[in-house]
C-alpha cells in the first residue's frame, strides 16, 4: 500500500508540475492538466487525501505548485464520497485517535475511533468554505452526503460525527446557520420543509389548468398534487431526530422545532394504525414534540395546541395549502390542496375529538409541569363559567375572542372534563391564582337569587375548600383586599335561599375565619417567597429532566442548563452536597456533551463552595476504593483541572495541600491498587484458559490470522504492533497505577503550578520536581512516553512560574539555586539526546534553553527591581529550593501578566 501511495504521489507531482509549470508553453500545460485530471478522476478519494496532504506540506514542492495542489485538496469533500473520506482521513491521522491493531483493521461502519479533538478538526474542515468557493456552492455539495450519514446506515459513530458537523459546525454559527443563510438552506430546510412544506424557500409551482390524459383515462379535477412522498417524510423525521439527539444543543433544538410544533402534533396524535406506521411516523414525531415542549418551557404552547387540536396541515396560508394524507396502512404523504378547498375540510373532523383530546391529555401529563397544567386548567375553567374579567396572573388563550367558534368551545369543554378526571391532583399549583378565580365567580353569584348561578357557585366553593384545607395554608398570607372580597361574598351567599350552597358558604366562612387558630403552630411551615417558589419549581424541573431514565439528550442538557442558572444566581434552594453527588454520577456516563456541561457546573460550584467541590472531585479522581474506570477518573481529572484554573489565586491553603498531595500520590511510582491487581490476575487466568481451549481445538499452536491480511504492509504492521505495545504497557505492571492516570496527575499539577505556585508551597513543588526528574531518568520505556512528556511540561511550568514572579516583583518564599538548576539542565540535556520520543526530546530542549537563560538574567535587574531601584538579593541556598530567596529567573513570556499578591 505504501508503494501505491508513493506511486500516486509521484504521479500527481509529475502531472501537476507539467500542468502548472510557469515556464512551459500552453500546449504542454494543457496536456499536463489532462493527465492530472485523469489521475484524479481514477484515484480513490481517501488515497488522494493522503497523497495531497503529504505533497502540500511545507518545502515538499515549489510554492507555486503547492497553491494549486491545496486547491485540489480543499475540493475533495465535494466528490460523491468526499465527506466520509474527509472524516475517516482526519480520524485516522489525528494524534488523539491512536487505536490498537484490532480496531484499526475494523471496517469504518463498525465504528470509528473518534475523539473530540479530531471531530472538531474535521468539522472545521467541512463547515468552513474555502476562499475560492462561495458558501452558496460549497454547502449544497456536502449537505446531501452529511444528511445521508445521519441515517446511521454507515454506523452510529459516523452519524454522530455528521450531526456534530451540521449542528455545531454549520447551524451553530450565525454566519451560516441563521434562517435564510446558505447553511440553513442546505441542511435545515431540506429536513424541515419535508415536515412543513410552508417552510420551503422555493416558490410553489402553479396549479395546472389543463390535465393531459389518454382517450380512455378518467381525469379527477379535484386531485391534489403530492408535495412530499412518504419516504421523504420518514427520512426527515429520522434525520432530525438523529441530529438533535446525537449532540444535544437546546438552542438549536428550539430553532429547528419551533416551526414544526403543529405538524408534529398532527403526526403524533394521528389515529393508531399499524406498528410499522407508529415506528416510522407517530413515535418519532411524538418524541420530537415532547423534546420541544420540555425545552420551550412555556404554557402558551399547550394553549396553542389546544386551539389547533384538530388541524391537519397549513391554515390560512395563501402561499401554500397542504395536509397530511394516509397512504395504505403504514405511510403518510403531504398533499397540496387546490384553492377551492374549504378550510373546514382540513381543520375540523369532529369524529377525532375523543382521540385527539386523549392524546392531548397524555402529552400534557407527560411533559407539562404543574404550572403548565394549572394555568391551562384555570383558563379553561374560567371560560367555561362565563367569566369576563381577566386577572394579571391568569393567562388566557392568545387567540380567544368574544364570539368563539362552537367547535373550539366543544373541544375546550371536552379537554376540561378529561383534565378534571385524569389530572385532578395537578390542577392547582398556585393557590393565589385559585383564590383570584374564586373571588371573581363568587362576586358574580352573590348579587341576587335572580342571577344566581348555582353550578358556578358550587364549583367556586369546592375550589375554595380545596385551597383552605390544603396543608400549610395560612390566612395571614392572603392579600387583604382579596380575603375581604371572598369573606363578603361568602356572607352574602350564605343568606340566599339555595340550601346546599348557602350551608357550604357558611361552613367555609367559619373555616376561613378560624383557619389559622385550628392549626398547630409547631406544624406551620415557613412561607416561601415568590423567588423561592420559582427557584423550587426550576430545581424540581431540572432534577426531573436530568434523572428521568427516558429523557432524551437535549432535555437532559436543558435540565443541566436550568441547574446552572440556579447555581449562578446562588439560589438558597440548592442542596450543594446532593448536586455534587448528582454531577459525579453523570460524569460516569460516556456522553461527551453531558460531560462538558457537568464540568462547567463543577467550576461554577467551585466559585461558591471550593472546598466541598474540590473534595468531591478529588475523591472520585483518587478512587481509593477502586470503583471507577480509568476513563471516568480521567474525566474527573479534567474537572479538577478546570476547577483549579477557576480558583486562581484562591487556590491555596488546605485545599491546595490536599490536591497537591493527592496528585503526587497518583503520579508516584509506588502507588498500589490491590483490587486492580486481583482483577488483572483474573483476566490473565481467563485468557490462559481461552488460549488452552483454542490450542486443544487446533491441536497445536493457534495461527495468527492477522498475518494473513494482505491489506497491511510491513510498515503498517510494525506501527500497529508498536502502538499495541505502548497501550498494553499502560496497565502491564500488576497492581500499579495506570500510566495514563499518572500522566494526568502530573498535568493537573502543572496547571496548579501555573495557576498559583505560591499556594502549593515549597515542599510540594520540590517533591514534584524531584518526581519528574526520577521519571525522566528511570522510566524510559515507550509505554511511559506520555508520562515523560507530562514531567517535562511540569518542570517548564515551574520555571515559567518563577520567571513570572520575578518579573512582577512577587515574592514566593522560595526559588531555584544554581546547583539545582544545573542538575535539572544536565538531566534534560541527556534526555534531549537519548530519549526515544521525539516530543519528549523537543520539550527537553525548550526547558534547557530556558534554564540556560538564568546566567544572563543574573546580570540584569528584573523589571520590578528596575522600577524599585533595588539590586538583586543574595540567595540562601538549600538542597533543591531556596527558602526565602527572591526568584531571579528571566521572563519566558513577551509580557508578564498582572498578578494579585497575597498579603498575610
Amino acid at each position: 500500500m505504501d508503494r501505491q501511495k508513493s506511486t500516486l504521489e509521484s504521479a500527481i507531482e509529475k502531472a501537476a508540475l507539467k500542468a502548472f509549470q510557469p515556464q512551459s508553453d500552453a500546449e504542454s500545460r494543457s496536456e499536463g492538466q489532462r493527465e492530472l485530471s485523469t489521475i484524479l478522476s481514477r484515484s480513490n478519494t481517501m488515497a488522494l487525501m493522503s497523497a495531497l496532504s503529504k505533497l502540500t506540506q511545507p518545502d515538499r514542492v515549489p510554492a507555486w505548485l503547492r497553491v494549486h495542489l491545496m486547491d485540489v485538496l480543499t475540493l475533495l469533500p465535494q466528490r460523491h464520497d468526499g465527506v466520509r473520506a474527509t472524516l475517516e482521513f482526519v480520524f485516522s491521522v489525528h494524534p488523539s485517535s491512536t487505536v490498537n491493531p484490532s480496531e484499526a483493521a475494523a471496517p469504518q461502519k463498525q465504528g470509528a475511533n473518534i475523539t473530540m479533538e479530531a471531530l472538531k478538526l474535521a468539522s472545521s474542515l467541512l463547515s468552513t468554505p474555502p476562499a475560492t468557493i462561495p458558501p452558496e456552492q460549497w454547502f449544497p455539495g456536502i449537505a446531501p452526503q452529511l444528511l445521508v450519514l445521519l441515517d446511521g446506515k454507515d454506523g452510529t459513530d459516523l452519524a454522530k460525527a455528521a450531526a456534530y458537523v451540521i449542528g455545531f459546525g454549520v447551524l451553530g454559527r450565525k454566519q451560516f446557520g441563521a434562517p435564510g443563510t446558505p447553511g440553513w438552506k442546505a441542511f435545515a430546510e431540506p429536513m424541515l420543509s419535508k415536515i412543513n412544506p410552508t417552510l420551503s424557500s422555493e416558490e410553489p409551482t402553479q396549479e395546472p389548468l389543463v390535465f393531459s390524459a389518454g382517450p380512455d383515462d378518467v381525469v379527477d379535477l379535484r386531485k391534489e398534487a403530492i408535495l412530499v412522498e412518504a419516504v421523504d417524510l420518514r427520512n426527515a423525521l429520522r434525520r432530525l431526530s438523529s441530529l438533535l439527539n446525537s449532540h444535544p444543543n437546546p438552542g438549536l433544538t428550539k430553532r429547528l422545532l419551533t416551526p414544526l410544533m403543529l405538524p408534529l402534533w398532527t403526526l403524533s396524535s394521528w389515529p393508531p394504525a399499524s406498528s410499522e406506521f407508529d415506528a416510522q411516523y407517530r413515535n418519532p414525531a411524538n418524541a420530537l414534540l415532547k423534546i420541544y415542549l420540555k425545552i420551550s418551557g412555556s404554557p402558551e404552547k399547550f394553549q396553542t395546541l389546544l386551539s389547533n387540536l384538530l388541524v391537519n396541515g397549513s391554515r390560512n396560508e395563501p402561499k401554500l395549502r397542504w395536509l397530511f394524507d394516509m397512504v395504505g396502512d403504514s405511510n403518510i404523504q403531504v398533499k397540496r390542496l387546490r384553492g377551492s378547498t374549504n378550510d373546514a375540510e382540513i381543520e375540523f373532523n369532529l369524529g377525532l375529538i375523543e382521540s385527539k383530546s386523549d392524546a392531548f391529555i397524555e402529552l400534557l401529563q407527560s411533559v407539562g409541569t404543574d404550572s403548565d397544567i394549572s394555568t391551562l386548567f384555570l383558563s379553561l375553567l374560567r371560560d367555561s363559567l362565563g367569566a369576563t374579567d381577566t386577572t394579571q396572573e391568569i393567562k388566557l388563550i392568545p387567540d380567544a375572542v368574544k364570539q368563539e367558534d362552537p367547535t373550539v368551545q366543544l373541544i375546550k369543554a371536552k379537554v376540561l372534563q378529561k383534565m378534571m378526571e385524569k389530572l385532578s391532583g395537578q390542577l392547582v399549583s398556585s393557590w393565589k391564582q385559585m383564590l383570584e378565580l374564586v373571588s371573581q365567580i363568587l362576586g358574580e353569584s352573590e348579587t341576587s337569587s335572580a342571577t344566581f348561578n348555582d353550578d358556578a357557585t358550587a364549583i367556586a366553593l369546592s375550589l375554595l375548600n380545596l385551597v383552605v384545607t390544603a396543608p400549610g395554608f395560612q390566612k395571614a398570607n392572603v392579600r387583604a383586599d382579596l380575603l375581604a372580597s371572598i369573606e363578603k361574598s361568602l356572607e352574602n351567599i350564605s343568606k340566599l335561599q339555595a340550601a346546599d350552597v348557602s350551608q357550604t358558604a357558611r361552613n367555609l366562612s367559619l373555616l376561613l375565619k378560624y383557619r389559622d387558630a385550628i392549626e398547630d403552630p409547631s406544624e406551620q411551615t415557613t412561607v416561601l417567597t415568590d423567588r423561592q417558589v420559582e427557584d423550587r419549581k426550576t430545581y424540581n424541573l431540572a432534577i426531573s429532566y436530568i434523572t428521568q431514565s427516558d429523557s432524551p439528550p437535549p432535555v437532559r442538557t436543558e435540565g443541566l442548563n436550568l441547574l446552572s442558572s440556579l447555581i449562578r444566581a446562588s439560589s438558597p434552594i440548592l442542596d450543594i452536597q446532593a448536586i455534587l453527588v448528582l454531577l459525579s454520577s453523570l460524569l460516569n456516563e460516556d456522553d461527551d456533551y453531558v460531560n462538558l456541561t457537568v464540568v462547567k457546573l463543577f467550576t461554577q460550584l467551585a466559585n461558591r463552595h471550593p472546598r466541598s467541590t474540590t473534595k468531591e472531585i478529588l475523591d472520585h479522581y483518587v478512587d481509593a476504593n477502586e470503583l471507577e474506570t480509568t476513563d471516568t477518573r480521567l474525566r474527573f481529572g479534567e474537572a479538577l483541572l478546570q476547577v483549579v484554573q477557576r480558583l486562581g489565586e484562591t487556590f491555596s491553603g488546605e485545599t491546595a495541600r490536599q490536591v497537591g498531595e493527592a496528585l503526587l500520590a497518583i503520579a508516584g511510582r509506588r502507588a498500589q491498587r490491590p483490587k486492580s491487581k486481583a482483577k488483572q490476575d483474573r483476566q490473565e487466568r481467563l485468557e490462559q484458559m481461552k488460549n488452552k481451549a483454542a490450542q486443544d481445538a487446533w491441536q497445536g499452536e493457534v495461527p495468527d490470522l492477522s498475518e494473513l491480511d494482505d491489506e497491511q504492509t510491513e510498515d503498517e504492521k510494525a506501527r500497529n504492533e508498536f502502538i499495541a505495545q505502548i497501550v498494553s504497557g499502560w496497565e502491564s505492571k500488576r497492581g500499579a497505577e495506570d500510566v495514563r492516570m499518572r500522566a494526568s496527575a502530573l498535568s493537573v499539577f502543572s496547571v496548579a503550578i501555573e495557576t498559583n505556585v505560591a499556594g502549593l508551597g515549597a515542599p510540594l513543588v520540590e517533591a514534584s520536581v524531584d518526581l519528574c526528574l526520577n521519571v525522566l531518568t528511570l522510566e524510559t520505556g515507550p509505554e511511559t512516553g506520555i508520562l515523560r512528556r507530562a514531567a517535562i511540561i511540569l518542570i517548564l511550568h515551574f520555571v515559567r512560574a518563577l520567571a513570572d514572579a520575578r518579573e512582577s516583583g512577587r515574592r514566593l518564599g522560595f526559588g531555584l539555586t544554581d546547583s539545582s538548576r544545573q542538575d535539572i539542565a544536565r538531566v534534560l540535556e541527556y534526555v534531549a539526546q537519548t530519549d526515544n520520543d521525539g516530543l519528549v526530546q523537543q520539550h527537553a530542549k525548550d526547558v534547557v534553553e530556558s534554564l540556560h537563560n538564568w546566567q544572563l538574567s543574573t546580570l540584569l535587574p528584573s523589571a520590578a527591581e528596575a522600577r524599585n531601584d533595588q539590586g538583586t538579593s543574595a540567595l540562601t541556598r538549600l538542597a533543591g529550593l531556596d527558602i526565602g530567596a527572591a526568584p531571579s529567573l528571566p521572563s519566558l513570556e513577551p509580557k508578564a501578566r498582572p498578578k494579585i499578591e497575597e498579603i498575610d
